[in-house]
Formats: structure tokens, C-alpha cells, sequence
């Protein structure tokens, strides 16, 4: 509030300074110089009175023009009635000038010695001349007043708009982390199950590839606590993640599934988000099927543009499951938070492709 009050009385000095001034070089412009020399010839008591009517007459000239716009800000916006916006605008600051001078002449009249001749026509016209020049400057005014007003509301829509696209990042992400919660409780939930149903079988059949399942089921369930948080971590997590959840699946589906994974140590440095790997294998798991005679083959590999390609082909499920899409929508919006680069999806009648930038 101190700060608006500062600027608004700052913003009235510099008009009067502009309007003060420019009134005198306006004058120098109009008016013949030999008219200018006996006009300052004059005895140094009258020039000093001329510059402080003058300066009173340009204060006024401000207060009024200032007024009319902060009246007129009030009632009637640019924003949605600009042309009877200009229009009153014009008239009202031409009408108060007008006003103003009057006054200000009918003063003169009063205060004026009897002695003095009245004007001459010539001087009467170069009256005229600085009237308009007064009302040239009075309507500058007002468009100097309009265009820090507008700056103003330029300015201050700027924020909100900034303000609302970060309260929309900041809810976007909440979601996404709130999904990817609810997605991780779900997975949780199937994946210790899944896998426990299964290290119970391993150990009554061989306790010493029990004993690797349980190493590599304790890598993974640790992966999941620790990272589920995270934005990014490296490639090389991931991938190694990905050889104990391998391991994982092997043992549980058989020979129903393949992976061919060609990732070389360049990308290793590359980020990605953690998860994403596990939510796209689960996703491919559950919508195709998984058997020792025509068995899934999901293709991990880092293409030139740095993306790291998960493909399958696409083996339907005798009965088809409902989908939520949760897995890769969550995956998209995390990306739609980290940067412009998204994952994209490609689906053909054999095969299944969502390529993942990974970032620096």
C-alpha cells in the first residue's frame, strides 16, 4: 500500500516536471522569436511570477488529467469498452483544460491593471497557439497516464497468469505423486503376493534358488521404498532394478517371457524416472499373454536420440482385462512436469512401442 502510494505520488512529480517543461518548449516552437525576446525582457519580478503561474497552471493541468483517468478507471475499462473509453476520455480532458484556462483567464481579468492595453489580435492568436499547445500536452498526459496504466494491468496479469501455471504445476504434481502412490500400493499389494506365492514353491523345490529369489526380491521391494519419491534417478539404477525384477519374473512366469535388453554404459549418466520401467513390464505382462510355446518378448533398447525404446508384440488375452491407463498416464504426467520432451506411444497391429527420453 506504501509502496502504490510512493509511485503514484512519484508518477505525478515526473507529469509535472514533463508538462512544465514541455510547455516552454512548445512555446519556443510556436511563437515568433521576437515575441519570445520581449516576452522574457521583461523585469525579473513579473518573469518569476510568469514561471509560478505557469507552474500552478501545469499542476493543475495534472491533478486534473489524473483525476479524470482514475474516474474514468473506475467506471468505464479499456478492457471492455475501449472506444467510449477514448472517446469520454478526450472530451472530458478538453473540457477541463478548457475550463481551467478560462479560470485561470477570467483571474487575469480580475488582476489586471486597469492601466494595461488590452490584447492585440495578434497576441490573442498566439494565445490560441498555446492553447492548443496546452491541450496537445494535456492529452499526452493522459496517454502517458493510460499507458502505465495498461503496463500496469499487463504487468500485474503477467503474475496471475505465472502464478496459476505454477499452482497448476504444483497440483499436477501432487497428482502425479498421489497416483503414483496409489499405483505403487497397487503393485505392492499383486507384487508381494505374486512373488511370495512364488518363493514358497521355490523353496519346497530348491531352497538354494529360494535363497537368489529372496536376494533379488528384497533388491527390488528396496528399489521400490527408496525411489517411489524421487523425480529422476540414473539409467543404471534402473537397469539394475530391472536384472533383479527380471530374475523375479523369470522364476514366476517361466518361459513365458523374454527379455532383450541393449542399453550400452553411454547412456548410463542419462536420467529417467524411477518406475517407469517396471510400469510399462507390468503393463505389457497383464494385457498379453505369457507362454512356454509363444512366449513375450519385451525389447529394451537406447536408440541415437537418447530414448530408451520398450517394445513387445502384442499377444492378446483370450479374456480381455479392463484397462485404467494409470500406469502410463502417470508416466506422462510426470514427464509434462519435468520438461517439453513426452513419451510416445505407438501401437501397430503386432507390436506395442513406447519410446522415453531420458534426460540430462
Amino acid at each position: 500500500m506504501v509502496d502504490t502510494i510512493t509511485n503514484m505520488k512519484l508518477k505525478t512529480v515526473w507529469f509535472i516536471v514533463f508538462t512544465f517543461v514541455g510547455s516552454y518548449l512548445t512555446t519556443f516552437m510556436i511563437l515568433p522569436l521576437p515575441v519570445l525576446k520581449s516576452h522574457y525582457t521583461v523585469p525579473i519580478g513579473e518573469l518569476c511570477m510568469d514561471i509560478l503561474t505557469n507552474l500552478l497552471f501545469c499542476i493543475g493541468m495534472v491533478k486534473l488529467s489524473l483525476f479524470v483517468d482514475n474516474f474514468l478507471n473506475r467506471n468505464i475499462s479499456w478492457m471492455t469498452r475501449p472506444w467510449k473509453r477514448l472517446l469520454l476520455q478526450v472530451l472530458l480532458q478538453i473540457t477541463g483544460v478548457v475550463i481551467l484556462v478560462i479560470v485561470v483567464g477570467l483571474l487575469y481579468l480580475v488582476f489586471q491593471d486597469p492601466q494595461e492595453t488590452p490584447p492585440s489580435p495578434v497576441r490573442v492568436r498566439h494565445g490560441v497557439y498555446i492553447l492548443i499547445a496546452i491541450l496537445f500536452l494535456t492529452l499526452t498526459i493522459s496517454t502517458l497516464n493510460t499507458g502505465y496504466f495498461l503496463l500496469g494491468k499487463w504487468k500485474d496479469e503477467t503474475w496471475k497468469a505465472m502464478e496459476y501455471k505454477l499452482e497448476a504445476a504444483r497440483n499436477r504434481q501432487l497428482a502425479s505423486e498421489k497416483e503414483l502412490q496409489a499405483l505403487k500400493l497397487q503393485l505392492d499389494a499383486h507384487f508381494v503376493f505374486n512373488n511370495l506365492s512364488a518363493l514358497s514353491e521355490l523353496i519346497r523345490k530348491d531352497q538354494q534358488l529360494g535363497y537368489e529369489y529372496t536376494e533379488n526380491f528384497t533388491k527390488v521391494y528396496r528399489y521400490l521404498l527408496v525411489n517411489s519419491k524421487n523425480k529422476l534417478i540414473p539409467l543404471s539404477e534402473e537397469i539394475k532394478f530391472l536384472r533383479a525384477y527380471r530374475f523375479l519374473i523369470k522364476h514366476r512366469i517361466g518361459d513365458g517371457c523374454r527379455f532383450y535388453v541393449d542399453i550400452d554404459e553411454s547412456g548410463s549418466d542419462l536420467m529417467i524416472p524411477p518406475l517407469t520401467l517396471q510400469l510399462l513390464i507390468e503393463n505389457a505382462l497383464k494385457h498379453n499373454r505369457t507362454e512356454a510355446d509363444d512366449p513375450l518378448e519385451i525389447n529394451i533398447d537406447l536408440n541415437a536420440d537418447n530414448e530408451l525404446e520398450i517394445s513387445n508384440k502384442i499377444l492378446p488375452v483370450t479374456r480381455t482385462m479392463d484397462s485404467t491407463g494409470m500406469g502410463l498416464k502417470n508416466i506422462c504426467d510426470r514427464y509434462a512436469l519435468l520438461g517439453d520432451k513426452m513419451p510416445v506411444v505407438e501401437k501397430t497391429e503386432h507390436m506395442f512401442k513406447v519410446k522415453i527420453p531420458l534426460l540430462q
